[in-house]
């Protein structure tokens, strides 16, 4: 089973029904998260007990991102029997966010924490990640097994490493929180400037994703397609992506 089923779709706080950021990659048994943002982990632990994954991967500190990280925290810590130590890939400014939610329960206690940016392997999964602009340091995530190849980017203003990320990825999922004009400091990522990058990266599809609330989320994609020739997919929760 190769798929990508979105946990979350939101930025900065979920709408009614919906969470924030978080994805579930599949490749053939293994399973990595990306993200764990506000609703993401009921979820996650619908389609995998116990928070049982092979790698949890947290792009940047925003609680819109990571807060959910501490429910699966106290999920595998209080778990009987005792669960496997769990990789956890993160820049080191989640660390300190999560940690001073849970007094006394520290990440290290039950992950194997492994700073992004880094190259890292899942059984068959190789793991590469690059810095991108953000608020905060974040790091865009590129996961490659053979015959599948997807890119996330966390959040991210427009830079040239984004083509080099989603370069032939067969899913690049992008950050498009804005319609119309860009942001200033570009730290966030319009829909159409979206779609430019996945174009220069010669992605094959692309999934929109981290929409503000209240969004029209067809008028994001409508903007991508400016640019984006290819099949632009709306990110919604419960959303699964086939990889063949």
């Amino acid at each position: 089973m190769r798929r990508l089923t979105v946990l979350g779709s939101c930025g900065a706080w979920p709408e009614a029904n919906r969470a924030c950021s978080g994805y579930l990659f599949e490749y053939d048994g293994y399973r990595v998260v990306l993200d764990l943002g506000f609703g993401t982990l009921p979820r996650l632990l619908a389609r995998c007990p116990n928070g049982d994954v092979d790698a949890v991967v947290i792009t940047h500190e925003h609680s819109d991102h990571c807060v959910d990280l501490n429910g699966l925290l106290r999920a595998r810590h209080f778990s009987e029997p005792p669960v496997d130590r769990t990789p956890l890939l993160c820049p080191p400014g989640v660390l300190d966010r999560v940690d001073a939610l849970e007094p006394g329960v520290d990440l290290i206690d039950t992950f194997d924490v492994i700073a992004l940016p880094c190259d890292y392997r899942v059984g068959p999964i190789r793991l590469s990640s690059l810095s991108l602009p953000h608020y905060v340091p974040n790091a865009g995530v590129r996961l490659t097994a053979p015959g599948v190849t997807v890119a996330y980017t966390g959040d991210s203003g427009p830079d040239p490493r984004l083509a080099d990320l989603g370069r032939d990825a067969d899913l690049f999922i992008v950050e498009a929180t804005l319609q119309g004009e860009p942001a200033r400091p570009p730290h966030l990522t319009t829909a159409t400037e979206a779609g430019q990058w996945a174009a220069l990266a010669g992605a094959k599809r692309l999934m929109l994703t981290h929409f503000w609330p209240g969004t029209d989320r067809d008028r994001s994609v409508a903007q991508a397609r400016e640019k984006f020739d290819g099949e632009i997919i709306a990110a919604d929760e419960g959303l699964v992506v086939d990889l063949g």
